[in-house]
């Protein structure tokens, strides 16, 4: 990555950070991501039973891999014979692991979801989340951030899960009602009522949508 662009990330990071501090969510900056990997990992004690949602971030930085393949109980929804069933007890996991649509720079989660597992568990229910956000991900304010959870992470994911929304045809927000629209659910989470609960790894670094 340009060098003038990380010292950019990194100082941007830090408001970021105090954003989040001020709203009882802990942030963190990671410079590469294994250092993302590393501290993540240092947030998930061994043994610990881990579920996550569309987590792409987690993804890229080999973080779903080490959970599935390290000493912990992961719930994985995929080829189960009742996702539903897997589904409810990923509410009572030790850790959630997750991304984020978009954060403005004072620290507001802003996430879009169709089915809501991802947004129901990262308001309530598993008792820590692990967010990887890159720094591609950081918006000016909240306003900015529900524009880019819509017209960019929205018409991009429905694109990859081959949906028929008009926004995967045009690759912006049509504001529509299709039977395959992902905009179901909007959380907005500026305060965590829980301290300890969100942990936002801010990762110098592309990632996701």
């Amino acid at each position: 990555m340009n060098e003038m662009i990380a010292k950019r990330n990194a100082l941007l990071a830090q408001k970021v950070i105090k954003g989040l501090e001020s709203r009882n969510m802990s942030g963190y900056y990671a410079e590469t991501k294994e250092e993302a990997l590393a501290l993540a990992l240092s947030l998930i004690p061994e043994g610990a039973t881990v579920t996550m949602g569309g987590a792409a971030s987690a993804a890229e930085i080999g973080l779903v891999d080490a959970v599935k393949h390290g000493n912990y109980r992961f719930i994985d929804r995929t080829g189960a014979p009742d996702p539903r069933a897997v589904l409810l007890a990923g509410y009572d996991a030790d850790v959630f692991l997750s991304g984020t649509n978009a954060i403005s720079e004072d620290g507001v989660l802003v996430n879009i979801d169709g089915n809501a597992n991802r947004v129901s568990m990262i308001a309530q229910g598993p008792k820590k989340v692990v967010m990887i956000v890159g720094m591609n991900k950081v918006c000016p304010d909240t306003d900015t951030a529900m524009k880019r959870a819509r017209n960019v992470a929205a018409p991009v994911n429905a694109q990859r899960f081959g949906l028929s929304t008009p926004c995967a045809k045009t690759g912006a927000c049509m504001n529509c009602k299709s039977p395959d629209t992902i905009c179901c659910q909007f959380l907005i989470t500026r305060y965590s009522r829980h301290a300890g609960r969100i942990h936002v790894i801010l990762v110098n670094d592309a990632l996701g949508f």
